[in-house]
């Protein structure tokens, strides 16, 4: 059985997990092979011999993946879809693409982050020091003045990953539903959220609709692709009124959090023309280039406002603070 303890591997690692294993199907080698070549981080080894185990006894890709905690619940779904329907080598590139991305931009964020945090660092060690030289702030008042508010960040930044890890893991709930609605309403943000959630439900049922899924199977495991709740509560209505006998038009129409709204007319183009998976897809790269080029925009500017905090939170610091040294009365 699948250990649930285990945290989800990490955007980085997840691309290089899927990058060499659509590099290795389109080889055309075994997927036991595969495995045997594969080499991820350190902490993440582990379960790819876990994975080979199960692989050894008979599993497919998508359950060993799911049981060694290499893959996601819809991870494994996406490729069980796509191995039923003869390989899962364009899952792989699209999963590996995705990740990459994701990665990418993340590394993006935190290199542009160092030097304002350098600043910052720095900032707080010269600020307290004319007191110090001059007597006036002891050696240990001076350590807790600099250290002060880098603790204080370190808490935030903490209670913030803290926050989101729970999110990713824990059940509906009244605390939760109360956060995911002030995210949803968060300036410029939550529209983001709202669009990356619906990209992530349009880009699986593609995926499964292009793997040969019926559309009944797959819009329920394709709802499991929106980590807001209260986005995929709304998602979730779209089954019971195709089940109905309504196209996926109809059902979508009136569809709250649907992101950007030409999506309409992808559906309608594709159920009139018989090419529904490859219009979402159309769909999901054009998203998918707007949510990235709003994240690249977030990592430009981000550095700059933090700058311009620092900024007047020094000059604050002069004008309020100590002021200029005070001329000895003995001299």
């Amino acid at each position: 059985m699948p250990n649930p303890k285990l945290p989800p591997l990490n955007d980085a690692i997840r691309a290089d997990l899927f990058t060499h294993l659509a590099t290795m199907e389109k080889a055309g080698l075994p997927v036991a092979q595969a495995f045997l070549s594969l080499r991820l981080a350190k902490a993440a080894q582990p379960r790819v011999d876990e994975a080979r185990k199960w692989l050894g006894r008979g599993k497919d890709v998508a359950a060993a993946g799911r049981m060694a905690g290499l893959f996601s619940d819809l991870e494994a779904d996406l490729l069980h879809a796509a191995i039923s329907a003869g390989s899962p080598a364009r899952t792989y590139f699209r999963l590996a693409e995705r990740y990459t991305l994701k990665a990418r931009l993340s590394k993006q964020m935190r290199s542009k982050m160092m030097l304002p945090i350098v600043v910052f660092v720095l900032a707080l060690l010269v600020q307290p020091l004319p007191d110090l030289v001059l007597g006036t702030l002891s050696s240990a008042a001076y350590l807790w003045r600099c250290l002060r508010p880098i603790l204080f960040f370190i808490s935030l930044y903490a209670l913030f990953r803290g926050i989101s890890d729970w999110l990713e893991v824990t059940g509906p709930s009244r605390l939760r539903l109360q956060l995911e609605m002030l995210l949803i309403k968060m300036p410029l943000f939550g529209a983001m959220h709202v669009r990356r959630n619906a990209r992530d439900f349009f880009e699986s049922l593609a995926l499964m609709l292009e793997a040969g899924l019926p559309m009944f199977d797959a819009l329920p495991k394709a709802n499991r692709a929106i980590h807001n709740q209260l986005i995929r509560s709304e998602y979730s209505r779209i089954l019971p009124k195709m089940q109905r006998g309504d196209s996926l038009a109809k059902a979508l129409d009136h569809q709250s959090f649907l992101g950007e709204e030409r999506v309409m007319g992808f559906v309608q183009t594709g159920e009139a023309s018989g090419t529904l998976p490859e219009m979402l897809l159309r769909h999901v790269n054009m998203e998918s280039a707007s949510i990235a080029d709003f994240q690249s925009k977030v990592a430009e500017w981000f550095p700059r406002i933090m700058y311009g905090l620092l900024m007047l939170w020094m000059a604050y610091g002069m004008v309020v603070g100590s002021g200029a040294p005070q001329i000895p009365t003995d001299l």
